[in-house]
């Protein structure tokens, strides 16, 4: 590749000069942009559900490899 011609190196500095002086500035931006949108966004928490229905459990089932041996369980 070409090394840049005194022009595009002329040109290269005055862009990465401009954003130097623009970076602060958006910077902001970015920030204020972030609070607005967690402002916006808030939504009222749901209402806890219970975790398991109220009232009688149902039987528990036995969880293993097959039935159980007699005299223990």
């Amino acid at each position: 590749m070409a090394p840049p011609s005194k022009k595009q190196l002329l040109w290269r500095g005055r862009i990465e000069s401009a954003l130097r002086i623009a970076a602060p500035v958006l910077d902001l931006v970015l920030v204020a942009g972030d609070r607005v949108s967690r402002l916006v966004d808030r939504e009222p928490p749901a209402p806890s559900l219970a975790a398991r229905p109220m009232g009688s459990l149902p039987a528990q089932r036995r969880v293993g490899p097959g039935p159980a041996e007699p005299g223990r369980e």
